[in-house]
């Protein structure tokens, strides 16, 4: 193969990467604006959407929530890279699987390749009889040519039908692209950008799949992972050594992140229940972030959470701002928030919902763009009594009521009357948990419509879900209180580390991390590991 050849492979790259994989993002824009879709995060989070998205990953499973819609495919066009590259699975029951138990992730058009954008448009939007057939002709052209075209060479014989095809597909799909044929057609070779849409458009994924015994016992180690993407690369014939070496980098970076999702996925297994009151936890090490962030005299932490990915984030109300960190303190960076933020809880891997003092209004916020997202408007809301999830949707209170409400729409979904001002909510499982002024800890449960009520030694203030569905709930006595998971019962936590907590300092447990963090200031927050 000679240099002509190569610059022919690269001019029909560059139509894929530069022209059709745009025109297919921008038509399914286009399909979820006009179904009143915000952004793609939202359409995608919708179940229709994430229903047929997820027959396209799974086979031979019911859904709990839409059995007669469950399709099973003898196929699945949708590969495990593109699936945990839109959503996330949370805990869930044992033995259960479905749809329900995922949370959309923070995916924008542009992380869309041709294969996904298409895959999402010919399955889950309106699109008429041609527009349907051209996206499907375009996505054979990659998957024809340059798929497993691991010579990164395209002959001249096979160039004049390809190239004529090729640009009567993408003309009759969007016209306007002809200046852009154009332009990528007179361009000389990139070898450099070429490397970039070789690795981009090789279907690399689909060759590990294909060894998808030998991926699963990989081991945890740089070596395995090197052995393993050289014994895979030998197996592609690649004879150019930029190819190779931009080959092999994306191979260890794909093996990088399935030995990652296993650990995860093993992570998210349930334990046996734990005994009420016993050692769960050992602390790991403290964080002073006072050098990042300025006096801890207006460093009161009012509430945190702890993402999926370990990152913090804090409330910070007298400097009107979220402080995100990782656990050791490193790459600490904050939002600015108006008002001053009180309380905070996860929507999905990149996104909190924050309630402010003062203000009845929930604020959503991009913490890996470090964006405001929205501004939902509560009248009925009592600013001060904290926020929570719930079937992925969120929950604040009220004067005498709980209020559910969907953050994509803003609306309020329900109303759930309580005999109080609910006061420090924590979603768990089927279950709204509050507090109030006396000793009592109530919660709502969706089992059987009906409030419940156990009696604890002293006024409850914070609480935080563990792994097995128990609770640990800080007193004003400064004690920890570990309540079974059907509320029946409660002890008193041994672990020496808790016993310190205040009663209005944070408390927040993350299944997928097993990490417990407290704190009431940013010069003494604690990480605590599970033994």
């Amino acid at each position: 193969m000679d240099r002509d050849d190569h610059r022919r492979y690269f001019i029909v790259g560059s139509v894929i990467m530069e022209i059709v994989t745009p025109v297919f993002r921008q038509r399914l824009e286009k399909d979820y604006k006009s179904k009143r879709f915000e952004c793609l995060q939202d359409f995608i989070n919708s179940k229709p959407v994430i229903h047929i998205l997820f027959h396209l990953r799974h086979r031979n499973i019911k859904c709990c929530v839409d059995s007669t819609n469950c399709r099973n495919r003898g196929t699945l066009p949708l590969n495990y890279s593109q699936w945990d590259l839109l959503y996330t699975e949370n805990p869930g029951p044992p033995k259960h699987h479905c749809h329900c138990l995922y949370t959309t992730n923070n995916v924008k058009l542009d992380d869309l390749d041709i294969t996904l954008a298409s895959l999402i448009l010919l399955n889950c939007c309106n699109l008429t009889p041609n527009e349907e057939t051209l996206i499907k002709e375009l996505r054979k052209f990659k998957n024809n040519y340059l798929s497993h075209n691991t010579k990164g060479a395209i002959t001249e014989k096979e160039f004049r039908t390809l190239w004529k095809d090729l640009t009567t597909c993408v003309l009759q799909l969007d016209p306007s692209k002809q200046d852009d044929i154009i332009r990528i057609q007179n361009r000389p070779l990139d070898d450099l950008l070429c490397n970039k849409y070789f690795v981009c458009l090789l279907d690399i994924h689909k060759k590990l799949e294909e060894i998808d015994t030998r991926i699963q016992n990989i081991g945890a180690t740089t070596a395995d992972i090197h052995s393993t993407s050289t014994e895979i690369l030998s197996t592609m014939n690649i004879n150019n050594a930029g190819l190779k070496a931009e080959i092999m980098a994306k191979l260890e970076e794909v093996l990088q992140q399935l030995i990652k999702n296993q650990t995860n996925k093993q992570v998210d297994q349930p334990n046996k229940p734990y005994i009420l009151g016993q050692s769960i936890f050992i602390l790991h090490h403290e964080i002073n972030l006072t050098l990042e962030v300025g006096d801890d005299l207006v460093g009161y932490v009012s509430d945190m959470v702890m993402m999926d990915d370990g990152r913090l984030v804090m409330c910070l109300p007298w400097q009107h701002r979220l402080l995100i960190c990782n656990t050791d303190g490193s790459q600490a960076d904050s939002i600015h928030v108006q008002g001053g933020p009180g309380s905070v809880t996860a929507v999905n891997n990149s996104t909190v919902a924050v309630t402010l003092y003062g203000s009845k209004c929930i604020e959503m916020f991009d913490i890996n763009n470090k964006l405001k997202l929205k501004s939902i408007s509560l009248p009925g809301m009592l600013y001060l009594i904290g926020i929570t999830t719930i079937n992925n949707k969120l929950v604040v209170g009220g004067v005498n009521r709980l209020l559910i409400i969907d953050h994509q729409t803003g609306e309020v979904v329900q109303t759930i009357q309580t005999d109080r001002h609910p006061g420090r909510l924590q979603g768990s499982g089927d279950r709204i948990f509050y507090c109030d002024t006396n000793n009592n800890l109530y919660w709502y449960s969706y089992t059987d419509y009906r409030h419940h009520t156990l009696t604890l030694p002293s006024r409850s203030s914070r609480m935080t879900t563990l792994q097995d569905g128990s609770l640990y709930v800080v007193c004003d006595d400064r004690s920890v209180q570990h309540v079974s998971s059907d509320g029946k019962q409660y002890k008193t936590v041994k672990n020496k580390g808790l016993k310190s907590i205040l009663f209005d300092g944070s408390l927040y447990y993350n299944c997928k991390q097993r990490k417990l963090v407290t704190g009431r200031s940013i010069s003494n927050i604690k990480i605590f590991h599970e033994k």
